[in-house]
Formats: structure tokens, C-alpha cells, sequence
């Protein structure tokens, strides 16, 4: 299939979606600082066809035809039968994005690469997984440090056994936000090394501080331990007025890692040392999954990164508020009864 153009689609004309300006201010953020956003990876790839948007809010499908020229919809639903799409980028709001990702896999949609997280609760998630497996659609989540070059190179390097046997690790950063900026590190630690997490104890920071998405959305911080596969325990400080810089750090019996932004410095126990700086790459991750989404709609390569990863991640964001109420019990993944349908109301 070497040379088809495939057609896109866009559910959520906002910040990310997008990539509307007007929507970065309301968070304060600058669309610019991202790394990409859905609307510029996909008319940026020379064989996909941005073919239309949705969104409920009129200002943001205005402005978004106005600059792509794009076609659009009021509602995802007539967008979804008005239109014969084989990509959907799946950029609204964290409590839609199972009922878009199941609608769009009964479709026939081919990929959706979807927003993190990938849904709130754990339940959802798991549905949209077998929706997208009975129907055969590849489901990508948007965890952009899977598609960063230094993250990927660190990875082979941990997972390659070159800082012996993992010894421990950690994370941290300021802003709090488990579901929206915790599901980032969760997911990067899992992909470091190759192992998944297995359960967690946490206690969340009930500072109170106000999300910037609105008053529906809660998303605390807070700290705790994740314990991974073969025993590794990470700690995570992610206090909701922390001032730490993000940072990730992977310890071994041969050296220690960490991936602070985009740079790395690695340190081996005999002295030796590297410094892996930012490459500049001239494509943002999204353009990067937009480019391995066509490979394999081409059938040239399989997808490098499994959404049931993602999906376990989220389990984790939800067992810290499970362990939370349990006063910090450790809460074994995957999770079981209610706690699969415990709510995370993230953005």
C-alpha cells in the first residue's frame, strides 16, 4: 500500500488538537512550546489528508477553518458517518475519548491516535482496547516521549543491560496533575525499562490548587512508590505547588540514568560518562507517530508501542487515589471490583 494517501480526521479542535492559540491562553500555555500538535502532524505528512474537524464550540471550528481551510463539523458523530476517514486523532477531552475511540473502531476507522490520557477510568480504557481489537484498528496514545529520539535511545540502552541490574529509580516534577502530567513519567519509567508497573502506594496533595482546564476537572499531585515488574521500586515526588524540575532517574549496579527534557546524562560506576543533548530533530514526536501510524496502515512495519501500556499506566494514576483512601495501602494493578470504574476527572 506503498504510496496510498489516507484521510484524517479531527475530534477536538482545541489547544492540542487544533493547535488554537485562543484555547492555549485560556491554560496559559503557547502552542508553539509544544511538541507538536495533532492538526500540524497530519497536514505535515505528505500522504495523509487532513479531510475535517469537530468540535462543540464554534469559535475554535471557525478559527480552525479559517486556517487550515479544512471542512468542519459541529458534532464528532456526523463527522464519523459524513466522512470516509482512516486516521482520527481523538483530541477532546479525557471523560470523551472512550465513547469517541469505540465509535470510531465500530466505523472502520483504521487508526485513531488518541490524546492522554486515554480515558479516566480504568473500565473505559479496557473497552477501548477490545473495541479497537475486535475491529482491528490501531490505537495510539499520545505518551510523546515514546517518540522522542533520546528517550528511545535511552531506552535501548537500559533495556540493553548497560547499567547492569536495575537497582531502583524515581520521578518528579512540579504542577502536580497525576492524570494529565503524571501519566507522562508513568508511561516513560514503563518504557525505560521494559517493565510494567505492578502496583503503587500513594498519598495525594489535597493542597486544593485550581485546575487549569476549569473547575470540573480535579487532578491532584502527590508522592508515593510504584513497584514495577521484578521488584523495582520508583518513588515519585509530584507535590501540586512543587517546584522540582522534571526528571526521571534509572539506577543500576553498573551506572545511573537520567532523561531531564529532552537531554540525558549517563554515569557508569568505572568512572565513564556521556551527555546526550537535545538532537534538534526536525520533526516533533506527532509527526514522528504520524509517520510510524502510515507504516503500518502500509503494512511496512508494526507499531512500536502498545496502548494496553497506557492503559496500565492509567491504572496506576487511579490506584494512587485507591491507596490514598486506604491510607497509603499498596493497591495491586490491574485493578479489580469498583476500582476499575474510580473516576480521575483529568482534563
Amino acid at each position: 500500500m506503498a504510496g496510498k494517501t489516507y484521510r484524517a480526521g479531527i475530534v477536538g479542535l482545541g489547544f492540542i488538537g487544533g493547535a488554537d492559540q485562543v484555547s492555549g491562553d485560556a491554560i496559559g500555555q503557547v502552542v508553539s512550546d509544544l511538541d507538536g500538535t495533532h492538526a500540524d502532524a497530519l497536514r505535515g505528512h505528505s500522504r495523509v489528508v487532513l479531510a475535517s474537524g469537530s468540535s462543540r464550540d464554534r469559535g475554535r471550528r471557525e478559527r480552525f477553518e479559517d486556517r487550515t481551510g479544512v471542512p468542519t463539523y459541529a458534532d464528532w458523530r456526523d463527522m464519523l458517518a459524513g466522512e470516509s476517514l482512516d486516521i482520527v486523532s481523538v483530541a477532546t477531552y479525557a471523560p470523551f475519548h472512550a465513547d469517541v475511540t469505540v465509535a470510531c473502531a465500530k466505523q472502520g476507522v483504521r487508526a485513531v491516535y488518541c490524546e492522554k490520557p486515554v480515558a479516566t477510568r480504568a473500565s473505559d480504557a479496557e473497552r477501548m482496547l477490545r473495541a479497537c481489537d475486535a475491529a482491528g484498528t490501531l490505537l495510539v496514545v499520545n505518551h510523546n516521549r515514546r517518540f522522542q529520539s533520546n528517550a528511545r535511545r535511552l531506552r535501548d540502552l537500559i533495556t540493553g543491560g548497560a547499567l547492569g541490574e536495575l537497582t531502583s529509580a524515581s520521578m518528579q516534577w512540579g504542577s502536580g496533575r497525576l492524570g494529565n502530567v503524571g501519566t507522562h513519567f508513568i508511561d516513560t519509567m514503563q518504557m525505560l525499562t521494559g517493565r510494567a508497573v505492578e502496583a503503587v502506594s500513594g498519598t495525594l496533595d489535597l493542597s486544593g490548587r485550581p485546575d487549569c482546564r476549569g473547575a470540573q476537572f480535579r487532578d491532584p499531585g502527590g508522592w508515593g512508590l510504584l513497584r514495577l515488574e521484578r521488584g523495582l521500586i520508583c518513588t515519585l515526588d509530584a507535590s501540586d505547588y512543587g517546584t522540582l524540575p522534571p526528571r526521571i532517574s534509572v539506577h543500576g549496579s553498573e551506572g545511573s540514568a537520567v532523561l531531564d527534557g529532552r537531554d540525558v546524562i549517563v554515569e557508569f560506576r568505572d568512572g565513564r560518562g556521556e551527555a546526550w543533548t537535545d538532537p534538534a530533530d526536525t520533526e516533533s514526536s506527532m509527526a514522528r507517530a504520524v509517520g510510524e501510524i502510515v507504516d503500518w496502515l502500509d503494512g511496512e512495519a508494526a507499531f512500536p508501542y502498545a496502548a494496553s501500556e497506557a492503559a496500565r499506566t492509567l491504572e496506576a494514576i487511579v490506584g494512587f487515589h485507591v491507596s490514598h483512601a486506604g491510607n497509603g495501602s499498596w493497591v495491586d494493578l490491574p485493578l479489580t471490583g469498583q476500582d476499575r470504574d474510580r473516576e480521575v476527572l483529568s482534563g
